[in-house]
């Protein structure tokens, strides 16, 4: 049996999505096991540049079951949409297994996220208001609306109807906004659910009996660890476990499971949206901070903004390694710090006189703490075209050592480009 799992090491937008489709071809099922489309994952290869919000990496090889598990929360309109894309682009999606269990984001998510963010103004959390905290709110407080609801049409009008008495009172009594009807929300998504239920499927059951078959499953986390709801920047954080613990809850699998653990990390740190960020660079004209921007194309998928970027954070990266066991680490986008002169490294903070080396668990301190850089040299030449580590300039090698020494986990495979090929598969052994 062989379980990995891959998760964020940073904030998200690490690049999940290229490793996943590189690792994909050992694999016969790749798990997206939470988050919503919310997330986006971008997959360059042969020249095609692929997008993906809700669908598993892995769509791109027809021996792989893509499977969408218990702990996303989907839109189901946002899903097909996505599936029809990828037809039109030539890829099919007929294996794409959908879990009874999953929760739907409904129109009402939508409206509650977007109202709640613009009445925070200044103190707002920064999501994409696409209604994924909404969702996952309604499916904590026990009134959520699953895919296995659309098989019934009876069940699905007595949750709407149970739902909107409570949410057109805040939609319109708090927010000013219009309120639904049962009739209008119940034709829309009933017009979805011929499609949805045919890829419906006891998702637990599924990757279950594969593991018990030595077959390969790749559990696909979005998001990253430092937005995880209960061990991220709380508030600033995402409202699901995009943790190494959130692969078990999020598809119905022991931890037992699971073998293997990446944690992918960029060979710098980004975020998207609010929340503290000690080692974020300031991104006027000149700055390096806009160097790694443009260079780093630090835009998001899913919404386009443009990423907060900084020196790579050898604290949180602990964290990460802590909070999820990892066993390899992958470091992406090395490439982009090529030609810089020199090239800093957070090892510590410092807050009032005292050294922290791990994560303070206060977020008054994390919020005002100072980084404690080591400055490292830089190399200046295209490492895109190398294949192996000996390649790499002795610069570039000698910063994955120092990264691998921080973490005291060893860095397994390094991206030196966008693309598949532009990859070191360092310590990883391909499935014979």
């Amino acid at each position: 049996m062989a379980g990995i799992v891959l998760v964020g090491a940073q904030w998200g937008d690490e690049g999940k999505g290229k490793i996943t489709d590189l690792l994909a071809d050992d694999m016969d099922y790749v798990v997206r096991f939470q988050g919503g489309n919310n997330a986006g994952h971008t997959i360059v290869h042969g020249g095609r540049v692929l997008k993906l919000h809700l669908i598993p990496s892995g769509i791109m090889y027809p021996h792989i079951t893509p499977v969408i598990g218990n702990g996303v929360v989907i839109d189901p309109k946002v899903l097909l949409e996505e599936m029809d894309r990828l037809e039109a682009d030539g890829l099919t999606t007929h294996r794409l297994l959908i879990s009874c269990n999953a929760h739907l984001i409904m129109p009402y998510h939508r409206d509650l996220d977007g109202a709640s963010e613009r009445r925070l103004g200044d103190n707002e959390i920064g999501t994409t208001r696409r209604g994924i905290g909404p969702a996952y709110q309604d499916k904590a407080s026990r009134m959520g609306i699953r895919v296995q609801d659309l098989t019934d049409e009876h069940i699905l009008r007595k949750k709407i109807e149970a739902a909107l008495v409570e949410k057109n009172d805040v939609l319109v009594k708090v927010y000013g906004l219009p309120a639904y009807t049962v009739d209008e929300i119940l034709e829309e998504y009933m017009g979805y659910a011929s499609r949805i239920v045919a890829h419906m499927a006891d998702v637990s059951d599924v990757v279950n009996r594969a593991l018990r078959a030595d077959q390969w499953v790749f559990f696909e986390g979005a998001q990253g660890t430092l937005l995880d709801l209960d061990h991220g920047t709380y508030p600033f954080v995402t409202s699901s476990s995009p943790t190494a613990g959130g692969a078990c809850t999020g598809s119905g699998v022991g931890p037992k499971a699971i073998d293997r653990v990446l944690g992918i990390a960029k060979a710098y740190i980004t975020r998207v949206g609010s929340g503290p960020f000690p080692t974020e660079l300031p991104s006027d004209p000149g700055s390096v901070g806009e160097f790694l921007t443009n260079r780093g194309g630090e835009f998001g998928t899913t919404t386009g903004r443009q990423r907060r970027c900084g020196w790579y954070d050898g604290v949180i990266v602990r964290y990460a390694v802590q909070v999820n066991g990892l066993t390899d680490l992958v470091i992406t986008k090395l490439d982009v710090l090529s030609d810089l002169e020199s090239i800093q490294v957070c090892v510590a903070y410092e807050y009032e006189g005292r050294r922290y080396n791990e994560l303070p668990c206060r977020q008054s301190i994390f919020h005002h703490a100072r980084p404690i850089y080591e400055e490292l040299p830089g190399w200046n030449a295209d490492i895109s075209g190398c294949r192996t580590f000996d390649e790499l300039p002795k610069e570039a090698r000698d910063y994955i050592g120092f990264l691998e020494d921080l973490a005291e986990v060893p860095v397994s495979i390094i991206a030196v480009g966008p693309s598949r090929e532009q990859t070191i598969m360092r310590r990883w052994e391909r499935r014979l």
